[in-house]
C-alpha cells in the first residue's frame, strides 16, 4: 500500500477502503506517511469529498489514533455537548453545571478561540487560578466527583488530529464536511460518552454562514456518529447576532454566572436551556422536551447549578469566590469606553462577525493559536436588535486595557459597521431554525 497511490485515486474521485484511511491516519503518527503527502490528500478530499463510509471510517481511524477513555466506572449516563462556534456563545459554561445537577455527567473537552470566535478554555482560564489542562487520572476523578469536567484535549485524545487540524489550517483546508465531521467527532467519542448533543449555528458569525451549509454539517455529523453507534443530536441555531450581551472571556464569564443564578439575558437562556433539554433526552432521563426544559430550569431556581459550577471550579484549581463576586473577582479592564448610538430609531441588525472583529482588536481574540488574549478585554452590549435607540446615547461598552489603546479607533470602526438602525421596529428572530 502507498500513499501517493491512494492519493491519486482520490484526486481522480475514486473511494478509499477502511483499511487504506486506517494506513494514511496511522502513517501520519508514524512518519510513515509524511505531511506533505496528507496536504496533497487533504486537498484532494477538499475537492472531491468522502463518501458517508469513508467519513466514518476516517472518524473511527482518527478516534483509534489515541485512547478512547473509559467512564462506564462511573454511574449513570455521561453526555457532552460541542458547537461550532459563534459570537458571544459562552453555553457551556451555563448547559454543562446544568446538566449534571440532573444527574447526568458531562465530561466536557473544548477548545480554544480563534479568529472571531471564542473559546472555552480561554473563558475559564479567565477565572484565577482555573486549570484546564488536567490528565486522564484528574480526568475521571473530577468527573466522578462533581458530574462534570471542563477540560482541553490532552496528548492522548485523538493525536491524529492534532496534526490534521494544524496541517488544515495551513494548506486552506478547512471547509470540508467530512474533515469537519472527523475532527469533531474523533475528539468527542473518544471522551467516554454515551451520546452526543451538537449546536451547529449559521449566520453571519457563524462558521457555516449558510443555512443549507450547517443542516449538511449537521446531517453529517449526526449520521455518521449514529453509524458508530452513539445517540447524536443536533440543533440548528441562529448566529446573526451575538449571543447575550458580552463578547470577551472574563465579561462572558460574568455572564454565565448571571445565567446560573436566573438572572441572565433570555436568548442566552433560551438557547442554554434548549441545548441542556437535549442532553437530557439524549441522556434518557427525561420523556419529552418540556419535562426535561422543566428539570434543567429548576436546577438553576434552587441553585444547584451553580452550586455545580462551583464544585468543578474547586477541583480544577480556580477560585470559588467568582460565583458569589465575579465583578471584583474576575480581571477587569482598566479603561471602558461608551459606544453612542450613531442615531435614534431601533436596533435592526448586530452583524456577529464584525462584533467579534471589534473585540478581537481590543485583546479579547487570537489571529494565530499562539497569540495571546486579555481576558478583560471585550464588549458589552446595553441594547439588543429590536430595542429602541436614541441618538448619542450609549448602547454598548468597550472594555480594554492600555496595550490595546492603539486599535480603539479601528474597533471603533469595525463596531459601528456591526450596526444598522432602522426607523420601525423589527421582529425578533427564531434563535431554534432546526432540531435533528
Amino acid at each position: 500500500m502507498r500513499a501517493v497511490d491512494l492519493i491519486r485515486r482520490k484526486r481522480d474521485g475514486g473511494a478509499l477502503s477502511s483499511d487504506e484511511i486506517g494506513f494514511l491516519v496511522g502513517g501520519i503518527a508514524s512518519g510513515e506517511v509524511p505531511e506533505y503527502q496528507w496536504a496533497a490528500l487533504l486537498m484532494a478530499i477538499v475537492w472531491r469529498g468522502m463518501d458517508p463510509a469513508e467519513t466514518a471510517a476516517l472518524v473511527a481511524a482518527m478516534l483509534h489514533s489515541g485512547t478512547v477513555i473509559d467512564l462506564s466506572d462511573i454511574p449513570g449516563p455521561k453526555v457532552d455537548k460541542h458547537s461550532t462556534g459563534g459570537v458571544g456563545d459562552k453555553t457551556s459554561l451555563i448547559l454543562a453545571p446544568i446538566v449534571a445537577a440532573c444527574g447526568v455527567t458531562v465530561p466536557m473537552v473544548s477548545g480554544r478561540g480563534l479568529g472571531h470566535t471564542g473559546g472555552t478554555l480561554d473563558k475559564l482560564e479567565s477565572i484565577p487560578g482555573f486549570r484546564v489542562g488536567v490528565d486522564l487520572a484528574a480526568y475521571r476523578r473530577i468527573a466522578r466527583d462533581c458530574g462534570l469536567v471542563l477540560a482541553g484535549q490532552t496528548a492522548e485524545i485523538a493525536p491524529a488530529d492534532r496534526v490534521l487540524y494544524a496541517l488544515r489550517d495551513a494548506t486552506a483546508t478547512v471547509e470540508s464536511i467530512p474533515l469537519i465531521t472527523a475532527s469533531i467527532l474523533s475528539k468527542k467519542l473518544a471522551e467516554g460518552i454515551d451520546a452526543l448533543v451538537l449546536d451547529v449555528k449559521t449566520g453571519d458569525g457563524a462558521f457555516m454562514s449558510r443555512p443549507e451549509d450547517a443542516r449538511m454539517l449537521a446531517g453529517s455529523m449526526t449520521t455518521i456518529g449514529r453509524a458508530l453507534g452513539k445517540p447524536v443530536r443536533a440543533l440548528l441555531t441562529s448566529m446573526d447576532e451575538p449571543l447575550g450581551l458580552t463578547v470577551g472571556n472574563a465579561l462572558e464569564v460574568r455572564e454565565s454566572i448571571d445565567c446560573l443564578r436566573g438572572a441572565g439575558p433570555a436568548d442566552l437562556m433560551e438557547v442554554s436551556l434548549e441545548l441542556a433539554a437535549e442532553m437530557l433526552l439524549a441522556a434518557g432521563v427525561a420523556e419529552g422536551r418540556y419535562e426535561a426544559l422543566a428539570k434543567c430550569r429548576h436546577t438553576v431556581a434552587d441553585g444547584s447549578a451553580l452550586e455545580r459550577f462551583r464544585r468543578v471550579i474547586v477541583a480544577q484549581g480556580g477560585d470559588p469566590r467568582v460565583c458569589d463576586d465575579p465583578q471584583n473577582v474576575l480581571p477587569r479592564a482598566a479603561r471602558i469606553e461608551p459606544f453612542p448610538a450613531p442615531a435614534t430609531g431601533y436596533l435592526k441588525r448586530l452583524w456577529a462577525w464584525s462584533v467579534g472583529q471589534s473585540s478581537m482588536l481590543l485583546g479579547a481574540g487570537r489571529s494565530t493559536v499562539q497569540s495571546p488574549i486579555d481576558h478583560a478585554a471585550g464588549i458589552v452590549f446595553l441594547r439588543k436588535v429590536g430595542d429602541p435607540v436614541v441618538a448619542g446615547e450609549p448602547i454598548a461598552e468597550l472594555h480594554y486595557n492600555p496595550g490595546h489603546a492603539a486599535a480603539l479607533p479601528a474597533a471603533r470602526e469595525m463596531l459601528r459597521q456591526a450596526l444598522e438602525i432602522g426607523s420601525e421596529p423589527v421582529p425578533r428572530q427564531p434563535l431554534i431554525l432546526e432540531r435533528l
